[in-house]
């Protein structure tokens, strides 16, 4: 325990380690409950009404008949006491906090009954419903969303005593709240329900969560994420509402300095996000959004170098984007966030804030006209639907242009159908969240044909504990039982793989057609992993080839996992070569594996095996399927507490190394 807690105060850096120990300091202490005892009470200060909003007949045109049954829909919904949470089905709207109201420094996950994962507990309380029942009052003038809106609020702030309960633990919680509140307000303050009670309650309350947040913000710092990108914009947005407040000088001084040094530190020259998350990602997008929003209309103009960053942040994550579907590969840790749902398409479109960033921070859209723009006119104020688009600038055949950095762009492969591949060949300067080194998904016709497991859950009964980041379950090989890289907790990765690009090569119209990457995750076992990716006519070409960097023994174990959609499949299976055939919506579509130039022994037959997985349970072959299995594999997790069937196709073989494994899909012919 020792040995690794000197080893993540090295790789993880004095300044983090040390920020995090004062906080622990300031719980044990008693010093973080005294500075957040009791509130004092406040009167006389106006919470005011500032945001510039949209034309609402710009709105209802943009959205149609459909979108606006949809918006309505949703809207209904809540106000029956059902939301749905990161995207997923609807479940009731449960406001109240498990166990007693103890001062939050003495609040613990263990009060949770049921071992229930505390996310469950604070993504209702995020208030992100509020801003679904704003949008739907803005575009209906239907007083029953008012009404539903202070109602939920009044429950709310009942259960929840300042600096009381579960929701009160994290700052980062505490800012997400500010914000949705504010936002909602800024609709809802002319309704017959905003009366001067209600209002008067509600400023007291923003400025109690504006004022739980400094005194935590070491945390933030130490987390160096989207915890302190979250904590700054909420004291922004609390300086903001109630600028009369004797601290919102102060609140803005601290968040203005902390956002934009957190923008600065955890955007990469590339434009990659910190936290190797695309969820993430487009969290930081969001936030960058809403405070730009708040600065321009106060005439305070970001930094530039904040500006550079967010616009190659801004190319990076659309550069990913399947422009058929909306989607994204389910990169890294994924909590279900998204905190302004300023959009009608599901949790899993990534198009209402790829073309709102792209207004935002590279002064023009970057996407077609369409119904992911309805982002962009709450978010940025210049925003119009209607103009047409400067050029050309499909993501999937936009050019990445680097500002310079060790990889200067996602390696994002396309061929000449409609399918498109990304190969996870990333440098880290800061901790990883999944094993996931060398990962390749792929997309065809809009389809993730080759997936991502995602997250699941963070906090949950064993296996389930964050079981998703694990180098078994991605889209890439593994030595022997040896993880990529090695995991200390829950969420740290120790002695980081660090991937490299080692080619590209180019088709005459600009796609990349090939690249060839490796990692370095396995050099304490002597070996490495390089894998070259080609587009070929009607699919795509894999080769793995595991080398020897130091002696070793004389066999090795290799695994190479494929997770596909739970599809009708067969397998054929021969020596040295398997082949998986998926029934796809568009067709039959075949995954075929084989050892090039096998290894000569007798028994070699012995030394290569394949198996099938589905949700933890063996479907080929046939004689294992009583067989125990690891539990985790064979599933797909979309968004946050949600996972549902998979095919885990693998291929084991044993043998002496250098060993090169090809695969090849085949897909149907457009």
């Amino acid at each position: 325990m020792h040995l690794t807690r000197l080893k993540a105060l090295r790789q993880l850096g004095f300044q983090q380690a040390s920020l995090y120990a004062w906080y622990q300091w300031g719980l044990k202490s008693g010093y973080l409950r005294w500075r957040t005892k009791k509130p004092a009470r406040l009167s006389g200060i106006r919470l005011g009404k500032f945001l510039p909003l949209p034309d609402p007949e710009q709105l209802r045109k943009l959205l149609g008949g459909d979108g606006l049954s949809l918006l309505f829909a949703e809207g209904d919904e809540i106000i029956s006491g059902k939301v749905r949470l990161f995207g997923g089905e609807a479940v009731g709207l449960e406001l109240r906090p498990p166990g007693p109201l103890l001062h939050w420094t003495r609040c613990h996950e263990s009060q949770i009954e049921g071992q229930r994962d505390i996310k469950l507990i604070w993504e209702p309380a995020r208030f992100g419903w509020a801003i679904t029942l704003a949008r739907a009052y803005f575009l209906s003038q239907d007083e029953r969303y008012a009404n539903a809106f202070w109602k939920f609020t009044d429950i709310f702030l009942s259960s929840n005593p300042a600096y009381l309960g579960l929701n009160w633990v994290s700052a980062q919680e505490v800012a997400l709240r500010l914000t949705s509140l504010v936002f909602a307000y800024q609709i809802f303050a002319d309704s017959a329900y905003s009366n001067p009670e209600q209002v008067s309650r509600l400023a007291e309350s923003i400025a109690q969560h504006a004022s739980r947040i400094p005194p935590t913000l070491a945390y933030a710092r130490a987390q160096n994420n989207n915890h302190l990108l979250t904590e700054a914009m909420g004291l922004i947005t609390a300086a903001r509402a109630l600028s009369e407040h004797s601290s919102a000088k102060k609140w803005l001084t601290l968040g203005w300095k902390w956002f934009q040094q957190g923008l600065q530190a955890q955007i990469s020259a590339d434009g990659s996000y910190n936290q190797h998350s695309t969820n993430y990602h487009r969290l930081m997008l969001q936030t960058a959004l809403w405070v730009f929003l708040l600065a321009n209309s106060v005439g305070d103009p970001f930094p530039e170098r904040s500006l550079k960053q967010l616009a190659a942040a801004t190319h990076w994550l659309q550069s990913l984007l399947d422009s058929l579907s909306g989607g994204v590969p389910n990169l890294g840790p994924n909590d279900g966030a998204y905190i302004f749902p300023l959009s009608v398409l599901p949790f899993q479109d990534f198009r209402p804030v790829i073309q709102a960033a792209g207004t935002a921070f590279l002064g023009e859209k970057t996407l077609p006209n369409g119904i992911w723009d309805e982002m962009s006119l709450w978010l940025c104020a210049k925003h119009d639907p209607a103009s047409p688009i400067p050029r050309d600038q499909n993501p999937q055949s936009m050019k990445y242009e680097s500002l310079g950095s060790k990889n200067p762009s996602p390696l994002v492969l396309k061929s000449s159908s409609q399918s498109w591949a990304y190969l996870r060949a990333a440098h880290f300067s800061s901790r990883p969240g999944h094993a996931d080194q060398l990962h390749l998904d792929l997309w065809w016709r809009g389809l993730n044909i080759a997936l991502d497991p995602g997250t699941y859950l963070y906090n949950a009964p064993t296996p389930w504990e964050n079981a998703l980041t694990s180098t078994f379950v991605h889209n890439t090989i593994t030595i022997g039982k040896q993880e990529q890289m090695s995991r200390a907790s829950r969420f740290l990765y120790l002695d980081w793989a660090q991937g490299e690009t080692l080619y590209r090569d180019y088709a005459q119209d600009g796609r990349l057609v090939r690249a060839v990457a490796r990692h370095n995750g396995y050099h304490r076992l002597g070996i490495i992993h390089q894998r070259t990716v080609t587009a070929v006519s009607v699919g795509w070409r894999i080769e793995d080839l595991i080398l020897p960097v130091k002696p070793v023994p004389e066999s090795i174990r290799v695994r190479l996992h494929w997770l596909v959609p739970d599809w009708s499949w067969k397998i054929m299976s021969g020596e040295a070569e398997a082949t998986l055939e998926l029934l796809s919506p568009f067709g039959s579509i075949g995954l075929k594996i084989w050892l090039e130039q096998p290894p000569k022994e007798p028994d070699f037959a012995a030394n290569f095996s394949v198996e099938l997985v589905r949700a933890g349970q063996v479907l080929y072959p046939l004689e294992n399927a009583s067989k125990p299995t690891n539990p985790t594999w064979g599933w797909v997790s979309p968004t946050y507490g949600v996972k549902i069937p998979a095919l885990s196709f693998s291929v084991n073989c044993c043998g002496s190394l250098p060993m090169t494994l090809i695969t090849n899909w085949q897909l149907p012919e457009d």
